[in-house]
């Protein structure tokens, strides 16, 4: 594992570079850090949701999540180092067909909303799409400059983040906004 800051102003950012895992330097603007910043804003965002009342196993499983986050992040930060395991991609898909198997079918287009933990699940939803697009990008920089498996969990974990949503608004009692074309509201 890399170094463990034990100070956190190190002034050492103050020329625009950062520091990697691996001890090399790059620029903070670079594709990787950008990516970095992106997956840690996720997290964030799921530290978030879970401050709502939610289901034990719906807790569990974000809890889950934040960690694998980090394991993405610390793969991020060690260029060519693979930590992300290929079965938490298949976890995923477990828990995706386990909340979705209690759902009724999509017949619309939902909005994002419904109860205040449901919307803060499709900001993360969101929040991970834009992780998942500068994975895509961080990508094009080589075959070793991000996993699949990367790439693979940032996807799934999206949509289970919107099916959590539709799950987390069922579990309020309230209904999901549903998409009306402006010809059926009239407008």
């Amino acid at each position: 594992m890399a170094n463990r800051l034990t100070a956190i102003a190190t002034r050492t950012g103050d020329d625009g570079t950062t520091g990697l895992g691996d001890g090399t330097r790059t620029a903070k603007d670079h594709a990787r850090v950008a990516t970095m910043g992106e997956v840690d804003e996720l997290n964030s965002h799921i530290g978030l949701l879970l401050t709502e009342t939610l289901a034990p196993e719906i807790h569990a499983d974000l809890v889950d999540i934040q960690h694998d986050l980090f394991d993405l992040g610390a793969e991020l930060c060690m260029p060519g180092q693979r930590v992300l395991a290929a079965q938490r991609v298949l976890g995923l898909d477990e828990r995706l067909a386990h909340y979705n198997a209690s759902l009724p079918r999509l017949a619309e287009f939902i909005l994002p909303g419904g109860s205040h933990a449901a919307a803060q699940a499709h900001v993360c939803r969101t929040v991970c799409r834009r992780a998942e697009r500068a994975l895509v990008a961080l990508a094009h920089e080589g075959p070793d400059a991000v996993s699949l498996t990367a790439r693979q969990y940032c996807n799934r974990l999206s949509d289970l983040l919107f099916v959590l949503a539709r799950t987390l608004n069922r579990a309020a009692g309230g209904g999901e906004p549903q998409w009306q074309p402006r010809r059926v509201r009239g407008a």
